[in-house]
């Protein structure tokens, strides 16, 4: 750690979120759980393997097109659930009213479902469940009075749903992700990582909408970095790549999947983006803050 201070920067999901976790709160408090590195920790508990997820919320403004903190709370502990591969336990509907200050999620993981940071493989797809950055396009443009001829919305959903189907649809489903802090670019680095595979990907599959492209081209915003509160990224075996895509396109907040690259045994923990251009460029880690924290 080259600073003794707490900085917002250690919160964006890039970097220097990474150093702290693995130079500071690893060593103090490592365990064959945590160390995995997974959006939630999975654990077996008398014969029953479950998925514990527990995260706290902050954001402004609170209520945003397409969202409000409470979603964006329940959402954010019920997907980082999902991408465990469990089926979240939740609330009644209509008794999540409040704002959220922080929640804690548990759910079960079925037999046979085996999905992690560690586990993509060279050969399986990347598949991507939408277009990216709308989150944090959404809350910067409330947050700063911005405003377009059509109306910027959040994507903030919960995936659990959609999951499910993509876990019975084939067994090669390897890992998930869902890319909030730090965006699609910070969370394909965190699987090429700990996989220790490379991963190259698409710029013209990446969908981005024509007025989240323009706010990020105004304010010199690389959409790859933004935040999303209802995206997910998969890593398929390419045998069950067809299924799994066709499962994701018939959710609701699954209907512009895309197959957006493929993992490779060369340059392990690298990401490569092939660009519109012709040519081909690193995708790294985000390094700073693009934002205020807005998840």
């Amino acid at each position: 750690m080259k600073s003794d201070k707490v900085l917002l920067d250690h919160g964006s999901g890039g970097k220097i979120s990474h150093r702290m976790t693995q130079d500071l709160l690893l060593p103090a408090f490592n365990n064959p759980i945590l160390s995995e590195l997974n959006d939630g920790a999975i654990f077996d508990l008398h014969g029953l393997r479950l998925g514990f997820s527990t995260d706290s919320y902050t954001v402004d403004p609170i209520f945003f097109p397409g969202g409000n903190i409470g979603e964006l709370a329940v959402y954010g502990t019920v997907n980082d659930l999902a991408m465990c591969g469990a089926e979240p336990k939740v609330v009644p509907r209509g008794a999540v009213d409040k704002i959220f200050i922080n929640t804690s999620g548990i759910g079960a993981i079925p037999p046979g479902v085996q999905v992690g940071s560690r586990q993509a493989r060279p050969g399986d797809r990347v598949l991507l469940s939408g277009t990216i950055a709308d989150h944090g396009v959404s809350v910067l443009a409330s947050r700063e009075g911005l405003s377009f001829q059509t109306s910027v919305q959040s994507d903030t959903a919960p995936l659990n749903h959609m999951v499910r189907s993509m876990l019975a649809a084939g067994p090669g489903v390897h890992a998930l992700r869902d890319p909030t802090r730090g965006g699609l670019g910070t969370a394909l680095n965190e699987i090429a990582e700990k996989s220790a595979v490379g991963i190259r990907i698409r710029e013209d599959r990446i969908a981005v909408k024509a007025e989240v492209a323009g706010l990020c081209e105004l304010l010199g915003l690389d959409p790859l970095y933004l935040a999303n509160e209802g995206k997910l990224i998969a890593f398929v075996a390419p045998e069950d790549a067809d299924a799994v895509l066709a499962a994701m396109r018939r959710d609701p907040y699954g209907r512009d999947a895309v197959l957006i690259g493929d993992v490779t045994a060369e340059y392990p923990g690298k990401v490569f983006m092939d660009t519109r251009i012709g040519g081909t460029r690193i995708v790294d880690m985000l390094t700073g803050e693009q934002l205020p924290r807005i998840c």
